[in-house]
């Protein structure tokens, strides 16, 4: 009997819970309804929507890459030949000329060397023309008068030699560009290992920048650059004048280089840039937010509004933009296309564009 009783108890528990939790989900769903019916009102029985009306624009397809800037030309000023400097002629940071004499080696030795070279090379003539009067007048042999000839040719060279080691001590900027810091003063000993000062050349400035390979024949000479350095959001415009006829088999990439206007000295070597290339331009781009496109299992869709209802519609993407992408296939000019409530609408379902983008 009591377990007749509990058992009877237990069932009534249960079925009260049950209608507890039925009635809970009624008001639920008709609550639901009410705001669902509220919407429906307020939008004439459509839901709101933003839209935007597809039209050609020109697109660019930009690589976008990391690179750095070096000089126009660079070299460490050295010397050819060891001496103590007599006089340095540049001052540090000053710009200088190709031609212009950057310093002096003490040189009084060679050039006491040089007038005894001299000396002795007049001596040589005198001989050597004496030594022809005879050859003619066949009083000596020939192999006589070529000793006398000998002897003048390599008095000639040593002074050749001589003078160009002379002049070796005086040292010339082999290009126009700017001087660096010093590292000697008058006085010094110097050899050819001997640090003296750099000259640098930045205008124009280069731009050293790597694509992947898979792009090298795109890419040619002449082609415009634009790039950003670490040390100003100004973009600078550059031309590619140079590119690496061979991938590099570490990582796969071309090295092309580019030179860009530096005549205001804006651009220093050593700093990073963000470099844009444009790979191809189209005038008649179609382009959606990239909010209006869906991914699927399929691949990708867009919502279209034709008659106020919604239209379901596969797309091809091609380029993507910061904000926008492009479409290939599936949309044409003139098409609108849902950008908002993407979650809520389905095809067929009745819509209202309330703004466009």
């Amino acid at each position: 009997m009591k377990k007749t009783v509990r058992r009877v108890l237990f069932y009534v528990m249960v079925l009260v819970v049950l209608v507890y939790l039925a009635d809970r989900k009624f008001h639920f769903i008709s609550k639901g309804e009410e705001v669902a019916q509220a919407e429906t009102r307020s939008s004439g029985g459509s839901l709101p929507v933003t839209a935007t009306i597809i039209k050609p624009e020109p697109l660019d397809d930009k690589l976008i890459i990391t690179g750095a800037l070096i000089a126009n030309e660079a070299v460490e000023i050295a010397s050819e030949v060891s001496g103590v400097v007599q006089k340095i002629y540049f001052k540090e940071g000053s710009r200088v000329k190709k031609g212009d004499l950057l310093l002096t080696l003490n040189t009084e030795d060679q050039e006491a060397q040089l007038e005894k070279l001299k000396f002795s090379k007049k001596l040589r003539e005198t001989s050597e023309y004496r030594q022809r009067q005879l050859l003619e007048k066949e009083a000596i042999s020939q192999e006589e008068y070529d000793v006398a000839l000998t002897e003048l040719n390599t008095a000639s060279a040593d002074i050749k030699v001589l003078e160009a080691q002379i002049a070796k001590s005086k040292i010339r900027a082999p290009f126009n560009g700017t001087i660096g810091l010093r590292y000697i003063s008058d006085g010094a000993f110097i050899n050819s290992s001997s640090r003296i000062a750099s000259l640098i050349n930045i205008n124009p400035i280069k731009v050293e920048f790597s694509i992947p390979g898979k792009y090298g024949t795109v890419i040619n000479d002449g082609d415009p650059i634009f790039f950003t350095t670490d040390a100003s959001e100004k973009t600078y415009q550059g031309t590619v004048y140079a590119v690496e006829p061979q991938i590099d088999q570490a990582t796969r990439t071309m090295r092309i280089r580019a030179t860009s206007d530096n005549s205001k000295g804006e651009l220093f070597p050593g700093l990073f840039t963000r470099v844009e290339v444009v790979l191809n331009h189209k005038d008649n781009a179609l382009m959606v937010p990239s909010i209006a496109v869906v991914n699927d299992l399929a691949g990708h869709k867009v919502f279209l509004e034709r008659g106020g209802k919604v239209v379901e519609q596969p797309v091809t993407i091609g380029i993507r933009t910061a904000n926008s992408i492009e479409i290939i296939e599936g949309i044409k000019e003139g098409d609108t296309v849902i950008t908002s409530g993407l979650l809520q609408i389905r095809p067929n379902s009745v819509v209202e564009i309330t703004d466009f983008n």
